[in-house]
């Protein structure tokens, strides 16, 4: 059970709070490990070789609400 009792928020002020929390983290409190830094290198320099192919986050958030509601 959660320390703190958020079943009275809505599903999207519930998805809200998700990111206000990882917002709110310091990037030193944020630890990566050697692999997940591999792991994100790779996917940047993926994403630098296949630019043209990306979408905007505004594209991307609205189709996942699309999907999702």
């Amino acid at each position: 059970m959660p320390s703190i009792d958020f079943s009275h928020l809505s599903r999207q002020e519930r998805i809200d709070l998700i990111g206000d929390l990882c917002e709110s983290l310091d990037d030193a409190a944020v630890t990566v490990t050697p692999a997940q830094k591999d792991e994100i290198d790779r996917r940047v320099a993926s994403l630098d070789e296949d630019a043209g192919h990306a979408r905007g986050v505004d594209e991307v958030v609205s189709l996942l609400r699309r999907r999702y509601r």
